[in-house]
């Protein structure tokens, strides 16, 4: 971890007791700690492209999470009773499918912010290539992640009402009973792990200079000078650890992250570091959803992560990179 800034921290104790006790808004937080100063000069000439050390680009970005291993193997039978499984209503009450909060048409998040007390849906694509699930890192696989499904016999009978998802049943798990629940949860994590996506960014360190602009290259400069390198790392720029929430300043919310899953003092503000693909698509953010905007939340986590008052350029800059980190899923799996 990058701890520089922690080094300013002494001399902004007194503002930051008086600015971020916690009783704020996040509102009058972004406007009391992340003001964006004055942007770049008019009329002064565009930089030109920056030249990249191959070597720490690798150092960075070269890698996969750490994900765990996995003994469930994907076939394309079992992912495809996945895909059915995942859009199918298959709640307790029977009103809500995978796809509800986790939405493929919205790159597998949900674009309404969570009721109050209630965490953000996190992207279900590229899940399965993260270290952990769930904000809170709760469960180690896409498998274990499923949850929301009605309990196992009820389950079992929504299932064995659908003449269709029998079929797919046995083309996935063979002759037999296999209408299952823990069969039902192997196939949504096999489907879970079709869910992949690769980026423009992808390409580029895969070697081809012209897939991002100049901006998008400038943009990644600013994304490495500023430090957000400290916590978004990996090809997915995260998804691969956990960060106190609040480094050098404090984040107006009860949620104590990690910490109410293991109970442990050092886990208290502790979040994963979320993957930033298609970060630009996904709004709202935070595990609360209560920023709006991406250049709200990138002037704002500058300021609570590393100390950094960015200028509008700088912000205008590192949301030009972000986006070349969309990136679309195959035709086909969003639906049924």
């Amino acid at each position: 971890m990058n701890n520089k800034p922690l080094l300013a921290l002494a001399a902004l104790v007194p503002f930051l007791l008086a600015a971020t006790d916690g009783s704020g808004s996040v509102t009058e937080v972004i406007a009391e700690l992340a003001p964006v100063a004055s942007p770049q000069e008019p009329g002064k000439k565009p930089a030109a492209p920056p030249k990249f050390d191959k070597e720490v680009l690798k150092a960075f970005f070269g890698s996969e999470p750490p994900a765990p291993k996995s003994d469930n193997t994907v076939t394309d039978e079992k992912a495809a009773l996945g895909r059915l499984l995942y859009h199918e209503k298959l709640s307790k009450t029977g009103d809500a499918a995978c796809s509800t909060c986790h939405d493929l048409t919205n790159h597998g998040t949900n674009a309404k912010a969570p009721v109050e007390g209630q965490r953000e849906a996190l992207s279900t694509v590229n899940a399965y290539r993260q270290f952990a699930q769930f904000w809170d890192g709760r469960a180690a696989t896409v498998e274990d992640a499923v949850h929301g499904l009605a309990d196992d016999a009820d389950l079992v009978g929504k299932i064995k009402g659908k003449p269709e998802l029998v079929e797919a049943f046995g083309k996935a798990f063979g002759a037999g009973d296999t209408v299952t629940a823990a069969n039902a949860k192997l196939a949504i994590g096999a489907f879970a792990r079709k869910l992949a996506v690769k980026t423009a960014f992808d390409e580029f360190l895969d070697g081809k200079n012209s897939a991002l602009t100049t901006p998008q290259k400038i943009g990644l400069k600013t994304f490495i000078d500023v430090g957000c390198t400290a916590c978004h790392t990996t090809r997915l720029m995260g998804g691969q650890m956990y960060q106190k929430l609040g480094v050098t300043a404090a984040y107006p919310s009860k949620d104590e992250g990690r910490f109410e899953v293991t109970k442990s003092e050092a886990d208290k503000k502790m979040f994963k570091v979320t993957s930033l693909i298609n970060v630009a698509k996904t709004a709202p953010y935070m595990h609360d959803g209560a920023v709006k905007t991406l250049p709200e939340i990138v002037a704002l986590m500058a300021k609570i992560q590393l100390n950094r008052t960015l200028k509008d350029d700088e912000v205008a800059s590192i949301v030009a990179f972000l986006e070349a980190l969309n990136g679309e899923l195959p035709e086909g799996l969003a639906v049924k």
